[in-house]
């Protein structure tokens, strides 16, 4: 497995929805997926990274990233999968960024 830190983290961004994507070779794929609610927030609804990727901060790495995106575009966050609503427990300085 190369080292994880390199890895890319790349934006696909839809009308309504989208997505944190890294490619980790072998045709596998870490991703977390998320929804537009309006301009002002997005709702994330679902991250996955393969279990033999397991353990490596790959899913906090694309939470992240998606959190500095939002704050850095005033949007407003929804973590709706456990893995993303866990993220905003552990780290209270995001709490500006939850959408109601």
């Amino acid at each position: 497995m190369a080292d994880t830190e390199d890895f890319t983290i790349e934006l696909e961004d839809r009308a309504g929805h989208g997505r944190y994507v890294i490619h980790l070779g072998d045709g596998l794929e870490a991703e977390m997926t998320f929804r537009k609610i309006g301009d002002t927030a997005i709702a994330i609804d679902h991250t996955y990274v393969p279990p033999e990727y397991r353990g490596h901060n790959i899913a906090q790495r694309l939470v992240e990233r998606g959190v500095a995106d939002a704050r850095r575009k005033g949007v407003k966050v929804k973590p709706e999968c456990s893995y993303a609503a866990a993220q905003f427990r552990r780290h209270p300085e995001w709490a500006d960024l939850l959408a109601q």
